[in-house]
């Protein structure tokens, strides 16, 4: 992604559960990231399903703010049927609904320094317990 406009943003789209704890995490990376980008970005944090802010809500948020380009970034491990076929489905809705042009790109645990980090916490976890 490429620096934004003042009518470009993202949501970050993670899977959502009703457990509060499972939700957590998820609220403080998006603030982190938003810390990190020092007001270069809109960002924002959606769920698919069981939590809210929902995907419907924040397509529909933003485009009522002026953005015209959203980029969904999925904050999955890998790209399963969800990534693949659910969607993509909802995002053309989406679109057609608010006229805006929404991006869906690769699920953030595809990228070589996610396997990085997981493989590395593995291997400290698994020398520190023997």
């Amino acid at each position: 992604m490429q620096s934004r406009s003042n009518s470009h943003a993202t949501i970050l789209l993670a899977h959502g559960s009703s457990d509060p704890n499972w939700v957590k995490p998820f609220e403080q990376l998006a603030g982190q990231i938003r810390e990190n980008l020092d007001q270069s970005g809109r960002v924002e944090l959606a769920y698919m399903e069981l939590a809210e802010p929902s995907l419907e809500h924040q397509v529909a948020a933003l485009s009522d703010d002026g953005m015209t380009h959203i980029d969904v970034l999925p904050l999955f491990f890998a790209a399963g049927r969800h990534l693949r076929k659910d969607v993509p489905l909802q995002l053309e809705a989406l679109q057609r609904q608010h006229l805006v042009k929404l991006t869906l790109h690769p699920p953030v645990g595809l990228e070589p320094e996610v396997a990085t980090a997981i493989s590395n916490v593995v291997v400290r976890k698994l020398v520190g317990d023997r």
